[in-house]
C-alpha cells in the first residue's frame, strides 16, 4: 500500500481521498482552510455527498486518513501525491491553474524523496508537461518526480459509488515507472485500467463530458420541436434508448445541464480549439442550446401571466441536480433572479440546497420582490399562483397532483424535469406546462386536447 497525499478536499479530492484509505492506503489530505480541517477531523463532510461522511469516520478512525493544512509534512514523504484543486472558469471560458501552480511549487518545495505526482483535476490539454516543468524548476532536493494525469468521472450525489464501482480508471503516463506506481495505486480497486499518454488522457475528460453534454442538448433541441410539432419528447426519447448505438443514458429532456463539470468543460474545450485555430461548431451549439434552454420556462410563464409582481411563486429545487446542495449552474440561479426583478414574491424549497441559496439571495426583500425559504413542500404551494420545479427531487417527485389543485391559488405549474404524467395533471384540473410534451387523445380515454406550451 502507499502512502498518499492530496491537495484540495472539495469534490474531486477529499472523495478521493477517502475511497483511496477505503481500499487500504494512508491518506493525508491537505487543504489551507484550518476551520475546514477542524471539521473533516471530527468527521463532517463540507460537501452535501451521499455515503461520504460514513467513510470518513470509518477511516479516520481506523487511522488511514488525517487532515492538515501543513503541507510540507503530507508531500515530503508521500510515496505518491494526487492534486485535485479547483481549476474554475474565467471570463473567456478558458481553466484558471492557479490552484495548480501553486500546488505544484509547494510540492517541488517540499518532497524530501522520489514521487509520483498525479494531477485529477480537470486541465487543459498540455497542462502536465508545463505542471512538470514547473515542478522540475522549483525542485529544492535532488529527487525523481514525474507527473502523470488521472481524469476523476465522478457525478455530484453519487461521488463515492463512482470512485469505487468506476466503469474505467484512465491514467496518462510518460514512462513505464509512472504507469506502474499508478497501476498499483488502483490494483485494490479491481477495476478496468485505460493506460495512455498523458495529453490523450487530459482530453478523455474533456472529450467525454463534453459528448454527455451534446447529448443532453440535442434531447432539449428536439423537445423544443416537439412542442411545436405536437410530438411527445418522452415517447422519443423511449423509441431511441432501444437502440444500443444511442443508448438510454442522458436522454431526458429539460432545462439543460448544470453543475461544475459540464458548463465549464464545454467552454473549456471550444477555447482550447479557438487556440489552435480551430472551431468545435458542435460543442459551440450545445452551449448555446443549454443557455437558451435554462431559461425557457420563465419566457412560457411571462407569456402566459401578464405580470409576477405581488404573485406568491413556489419554487421546487434550487439545486442543478438532487442529491447534491452544489449551485453551479443551476437553472434556479439564472430563473430566480428574472422572477425577482419583475416583483415576484418567492417561497423556496430545497431539501439540502437552501442555505447555500440563502447565501446568494437572502431571504427577506430583494430588488422589487422577496425570497422566503421554507421547510416544506405544501408551506411553499399554500396559496401560491404559480409554481415553478427546477430540480427532480425524490420528495417533490412524489407530490401528487392533487396537492397542486388543493393547495395552490392557481394551480399553474411550469415543470423545468418533466416529473409528472402530464394526463394526470389534466384529470385533476391542473394547468401543467412541461418540456417537450404535448397533451394527446389516446385510443379508448376520453380526454380534452391540451398544449404544454
Amino acid at each position: 500500500m502507499f502512502k498518499i497525499a492530496v491537495a484540495g478536499t472539495g469534490y474531486v479530492g477529499l472523495v478521493a481521498g477517502v475511497c483511496f484509505a477505503e481500499v487500504g492506503h494512508q491518506v493525508t489530505c491537505v487543504d489551507i482552510d484550518e476551520n475546514k480541517v477542524s471539521m473533516l477531523k471530527s468527521g463532517v463532510s463540507p460537501i452535501y455527498e451521499k455515503g461520504l461522511e460514513k467513510l470518513m469516520q470509518k477511516n479516520y478512525v481506523a487511522g488511514r486518513i488525517d487532515y492538515t493544512t501543513d503541507f510540507v509534512s503530507a508531500y515530503k514523504e508521500a510515496d505518491v501525491i494526487f492534486i485535485g484543486v479547483g481549476t474554475p472558469e474565467q471570463s473567456d471560458g478558458s481553466a484558471n491553474l492557479s490552484y495548480i501552480s501553486t500546488v505544484a511549487r509547494q510540492i517541488a518545495e517540499s518532497i524530501e524523496k522520489s514521487c509520483l505526482v498525479v494531477v485529477k483535476s480537470t486541465v487543459p490539454v498540455g497542462t502536465n508537461d508545463k505542471v512538470e516543468q514547473f515542478i522540475q524548476d522549483f525542485l529544492v532536493n535532488d529527487v525523481h518526480v514525474e507527473v502523470a494525469s488521472n481524469p476523476e468521472f465522478l457525478a455530484q450525489g453519487s461521488a463515492v459509488h463512482d470512485t469505487l464501482h468506476a466503469d474505467r480508471i484512465i491514467i496518462g503516463t510518460e514512462s513505464k515507472w509512472a504507469e506502474k506506481i499508478l497501476t498499483d495505486v488502483y490494483e485494490p480497486f479491481n477495476l478496468p485500467i485505460v493506460s495512455v499518454n498523458r495529453r490523450s488522457a487530459e482530453m478523455i475528460k474533456y472529450a467525454s463530458n463534453d459528448f454527455l453534454a451534446l447529448k443532453i442538448s440535442y434531447m432539449n433541441d428536439i423537445a423544443n420541436l416537439c412542442e411545436l410539432v405536437g410530438a411527445d419528447i418522452q415517447d422519443v426519447a423511449k423509441g431511441m434508448s432501444f437502440d444500443e448505438r444511442i443508448g438510454s443514458k442522458f436522454l431526458n429532456a429539460g432545462i439543460g445541464y448544470g453543475g461544475s463539470c459540464f458548463p465549464k468543460d464545454t467552454k473549456a474545450l471550444e477555447y482550447i480549439a479557438k487556440q489552435q485555430g480551430y472551431e468545435l461548431k458542435t460543442v459551440k451549439a450545445a452551449i448555446e442550446v443549454n443557455r437558451d434552454q435554462k431559461t425557457k420556462l420563465f419566457k412560457k410563464a411571462s407569456k402566459r401571466l401578464i405580470t409576477f409582481n405581488n404573485l406568491k411563486v413556489a419554487v421546487l429545487g434550487l439545486t442543478f441536480k438532487p442529491g447534491t446542495d452544489d449551485l453551479r449552474e443551476a437553472a434556479s440561479i439564472e430563473n430566480i433572479p428574472l422572477l425577482l426583478e419583475q416583483g415576484a414574491e418567492i417561497y423556496a424549497y430545497d431539501p439540502v440546497g437552501a442555505e447555500n441559496f440563502s447565501k446568494l439571495y437572502p431571504e427577506g426583500k430583494l430588488r422589487n420582490g422577496s425570497m422566503t425559504y421554507v421547510d416544506s413542500i405544501e408551506h411553499a404551494l399554500d396559496q401560491a399562483n404559480v409554481c415553478f420545479i427546477f430540480t427532480e427531487w425524490k420528495e417533490i417527485k412524489e407530490v401528487s397532483p392533487e396537492i397542486y389543485k388543493k393547495l395552490m391559488r392557481t394551480p399553474l405549474i411550469y415543470d423545468g424535469r418533466n416529473i409528472y404524467n402530464v394526463e394526470n395533471m389534466q384529470e385533476m384540473g391542473v394547468e401543467y406546462h412541461s418540456i417537450g410534451r404535448k397533451f394527446s387523445i389516446r385510443k379508448g380515454v376520453k380526454k380534452i386536447e391540451f398544449q404544454n406550451s
